[in-house]
């Protein structure tokens, strides 16, 4: 049977409400700025997906660049490595990443989602994989904020779900409140919940490492981020130092930067994030990566496909979980005892709720 052909591609910004609106060391998102793709074909199957563009400022340049690849994708068979690696080869003398490179990721996800719905398969089954839950931790909270409101918070997030492992973020400029905030937490969490923390790029190596040493009797079970993020040596000289493994990979654009990272001895953890990654083909060929390093993989943010994602990767170890889709979605991922559960819909399962999206849309 033939692939489906693309007919359209539409794109969309909307500016959907956080529930705990973000606020790490790297500073405060006030809003989700979404650009929703709808990738139509001549069988009536739409692919679907979203990307986060950070920054409502970003919204207008991530719907023109889409708009811009139309043309480029039109008319074509929907076979996704192949779709992948043609549009990737076409701009390799530009630079396929930044706004153009989540583009792409997205298109890919879309097209991965049409490929599903045709073999009339939920997206991890098309990638071979089961349809069992993936442990999920929440990330919806525990910000930078005043340390005297986290323990609640923590309680409120771990009944949100049944969830029995959270994250945290830290990197205050005031170590003592970052330690003030670790403790509030972990001396409300029973020992058997997990704790990650994340300090979003906000330290230097020295600082790091600093921090590091004092935060290792404190029950974390993750420390990511410590540095900025390409700092692949800086991170393994504070990898080797520290006992509490470091968690890094939402900033690697390629599978062929986390074989250097991985060179590098960067970290212990790693965790792609699939619009940075390459969409659902890019991630493929990291899950690959993983697996030959025996080396645990993670998922950052995109949990609607991440629990594919994840379904299908061999070294497979923690969703991160959070809701800022939630607000355009007509169902959302559902999170059972901790576990997210993957759709048994056709394709990666998400629809949209377009009276809410008439709400949110920007012009």
């Amino acid at each position: 049977m033939s692939s489906p052909r693309i007919t359209a591609l539409h794109a969309r910004a909307v500016r959907a409400p956080f529930n705990r609106p973000p606020v790490s060391a790297s500073g405060a998102i006030e809003a989700a700025a979404l650009v929703l793709i709808d990738l139509e074909t001549d069988a009536g199957l739409t692919g679907r997906c979203y990307l986060f563009a950070f920054s409502e400022a970003m919204l207008k340049a991530t719907v023109t660049c889409l708009e811009g690849l139309a043309p480029l994708v039109v008319g074509q068979a929907v076979e996704p490595f192949a779709l992948d690696r043609s549009l990737r080869q076409r701009f390799r003398l530009l630079d396929c990443h930044g706004i153009l490179g989540q583009a792409l990721a997205g298109l890919d996800m879309a097209a991965w989602d049409i490929h599903a719905q045709a073999a009339n398969l939920p997206l991890a089954l098309m990638l071979g994989a089961d349809a069992r839950p993936i442990p999920a931790y929440n990330s919806c909270g525990l910000w930078v904020q005043a340390p005297d409101t986290l323990a609640d918070e923590a309680t409120a997030l771990l009944d949100d779900g049944r969830f029995q492992a959270l994250k945290m973020r830290i990197g205050r400029a005031d170590f003592n409140a970052d330690l003030a905030a670790v403790r509030a937490v972990r001396e409300r969490l029973d020992d058997s919940v997990l704790l990650m923390s994340d300090f979003n790029q906000s330290l230097t190596v020295n600082e790091a490492l600093a921090r590091g040493r004092a935060l290792e009797d404190e029950g974390l079970y993750w420390i990511e981020e410590p540095v900025r993020h390409d700092d692949f040596d800086g991170c393994a000289r504070i990898s080797t130092a520290l006992s509490t493994p470091v968690q890094i990979g939402e900033n690697l654009r390629s599978a062929a930067e986390m074989q250097q990272a991985i060179a590098a001895h960067a970290a212990s953890f790693y965790m792609p994030d699939v619009q940075r990654i390459g969409g659902v083909s890019g991630w493929m060929k990291a899950a690959t990566l993983a697996e030959v390093h025996s080396l645990d993989l993670s998922s950052h943010l995109f949990p609607e496909i991440s629990v594919h994602l994840l379904a299908a990767s061999p070294t497979c170890h923690w969703l991160e979980y959070v809701d800022w889709a939630n607000p355009i979605l007509a169902e959302p991922l559902v999170i059972e005892n901790g576990h997210a559960l993957i759709p048994a819909r056709p394709g990666n399962g998400i629809t949209w709720d377009e009276a809410a999206i008439a709400r949110y849309a920007l012009g």
